[in-house]
């Protein structure tokens, strides 16, 4: 079965960090671009980085300097490293495919509280 599977969410405090991880099965993560996105309950899926299959990275203005993207082929998983994290951080995140989108997974709760 082809699927992303999101894990690494948690709470933390302001200023924080929390590495979140995006692992694939049933197909061979190194040939596809990896897409982070995140939706916050009524709100359109927001885009937030890319991880490219040739190692490059992009990422929207409201994360960068502060989110690292990052992959492991071995280990068939793309990591979302978030370090200095703000309250507006707070909803689900999500991984998918940069063509062929697989179904959307459970994803994975971020929540940013003091």
């Amino acid at each position: 079965q082809l699927q992303l599977v999101e894990s690494g969410g948690g709470l933390v405090q302001p200023g924080g960090s929390l590495r979140l991880s995006c692992t694939a099965s049933g197909f061979a993560l190194s040939v596809y671009d990896i897409n982070w996105y995140r939706q916050a309950p009524g709100m359109t899926r927001e885009w937030v980085a890319k991880s490219t299959e040739s190692g490059g990275a992009e990422y929207t203005n409201s994360v960068r300097g502060r989110f690292t993207i990052s992959r492991d082929n071995f280990k068939n998983t793309v990591y979302l490293q978030l370090n200095k994290v703000e309250p507006e951080d707070t909803t689900v995140y999500y991984c998918n495919r940069g063509w062929s989108p697989l179904t959307w997974g459970q994803g994975t709760q971020v929540s940013v509280s003091s």
